[in-house]
């Protein structure tokens, strides 16, 4: 069974930068894709960002590209999302998800087979 947790959410300003983590146990989970998914209060989850599973090749919903960029680091058998020049509309919990077998950079929820709690990101104005 795979373990996630995510950590780093905090409340930050507008403009400001923010980096969340999402550590892995149970297995190794370099052979999956990775993604963070991020749901704000009265919303659905949406996507946010997926990367392969060597890191080589990423994909981001379009209101964050730019500004947001996901990583992962294999040795750590962890995976990163650094945001920057954040707004308030990305006032969300975040989650991180593991990516089903075969998918390289899934984009939709049901393709993601384990998912952590979440982390509380809150941006003021």
């Amino acid at each position: 069974q795979v373990q996630l947790a995510e950590s780093g959410g905090r409340l930050v300003q507008a403009g400001g930068s923010l980096r969340v983590s999402c550590a892995a146990s149970g297995r190794t989970l370099s052979s999956n894709a990775m993604g963070w998914f991020r749901q704000a209060p009265g919303k659905e989850r949406e996507f946010v960002a997926a990367v392969t599973q060597t890191g080589g090749s990423t994909t981001y919903t379009d209101a964050v590209k730019g500004r947001f960029t996901i990583s992962r680091d294999n040795a750590k058998n962890t995976v990163y999302l650094q945001m920057n020049s954040l707004k308030p509309e990305d006032t969300a919990v975040y989650y991180c998800a593991v990516g089903r077998f075969g998918y390289s950079l899934p984009t939709q929820a049901r393709l993601y087979a384990y998912w952590g709690q979440g982390t509380q990101v809150t941006v003021s104005s």
